[in-house]
């Protein structure tokens, strides 16, 4: 399996933990960036294969190495949960060498008529986790994802609650940023988010993020108060992942983080703005109760992107209609 960005890793994680469960005797092997090999750690019947796209497995030639590297795991069958043409091409290498293949169905169609400005046909698409379960069931592994296992609550070590100290009650984490500014809620709601919660002095909160300009940001969000930390840069990943299986809650816009945290059986409490759940990314065993999304009688033509990469005139400030008391009062629930 070939994945990409940290979001469309995390949305494998649950799928792949079913897998494990319901066939135990079946071996996996992941191929994606060793970047996100902590995703993995501790599930059973797993491998972890480290894509090297910089060198080793660069370029065609590069693919072919991998093919042959592959090969020598005795591969039976190949699951593409990713369906770019660097997963193509390994995929066409496995079918050609006699092997079973099966490819995610992205739903391209259904996602163009749902956020077109036209015409639009607003209403769920499956969601990743389904067209993930249907790559299995094609390979002959149909997956019933209906009662989710998650990794117990990681031990905290003493790098971790040197960071965050050890008093509090409720531990609440922040992820407010997306690949995209057309998914982020404005900074200075945030910021009276941020605030309100800080008030109560049993609320512990965590800012997470990543790149230089996010922990100036963050550093200048968590500063005003005793209580709230960035956690951005201070720790390896690895000891994020652990943080993050221990918080109460994670309030995040549609991003990468609310699929970590999903994977890992947090309540996430998602933002959403030029994109919508019915794309299919909601995260992982959440309801659409934790969702707030931006007012569709305001802006009819919302969702206007399936990612986030795209806006139309008049539509920037979208989320501004998702208010400070709407987020507070859902994250009190």
């Amino acid at each position: 399996m070939r994945l990409s960005a940290m979001g469309d890793v995390a949305m494998t994680v649950p799928v792949l933990r079913a897998f494990v469960k319901q066939y135990p005797t079946v071996k996996l092997t992941v191929i994606s960036r060793p970047f996100f090999k902590p995703f993995f750690d501790g599930i059973p019947n797993l491998e972890f294969f480290a894509f090297d796209e910089k060198e080793k497995h660069k370029g065609f030639p590069g693919l072919l190495r991998l093919f042959r590297d592959l090969k020598k795991l005795k591969i039976d069958a190949f699951a593409d949960l990713h369906n770019v043409l660097r997963s193509e091409v390994v995929s066409l290498l496995f079918a050609l060498s006699g092997k079973k293949k099966a490819t995610v169905d992205k739903g391209r169609e259904g996602k163009k008529e749902l956020t077109r400005a036209e015409n639009k046909i607003f209403k769920q698409l499956p969601t990743m986790f389904e067209r993930h379960a249907k790559v299995f069931e094609e390979l002959g592994f149909p997956l019933d994802l209906s009662n989710p296992e998650f990794p117990e609550k990681a031990i905290l070590s003493t790098v971790i609650t040197d960071l965050i100290g050890e008093n509090y009650q409720k531990l609440i984490g922040i992820a407010p940023f997306a690949q995209y500014d057309s998914k982020v809620y404005p900074l200075d709601l945030m910021k009276e988010v941020i605030a309100a919660l800080a008030q109560n002095s049993n609320h512990k909160i965590l800012l997470f993020g990543g790149g230089k300009k996010e922990i100036e940001i963050l550093d200048s969000l968590s500063e005003p108060f005793e209580n709230v930390i960035n956690v951005a840069g201070k720790i390896k990943f690895q000891h994020e992942l652990k943080l993050i299986s221990n918080l109460d809650v994670m309030l995040s816009m549609d991003s990468g983080n609310a699929h970590v945290a999903a994977m890992l059986g947090v309540k996430v409490i998602t933002l959403w703005g030029a994109t919508h759940p019915y794309a299919g990314f909601l995260p992982f065993n959440q309801s659409l109760e934790n969702v707030l999304t931006s007012d569709r009688n305001q802006y009819p033509k919302l969702p206007t992107s399936v990612y986030g990469n795209k806006v139309i005139e008049g539509y920037e400030d979208v989320m501004r209609t998702i208010t400070v008391e709407s987020i507070l009062k859902m994250l009190k629930n």
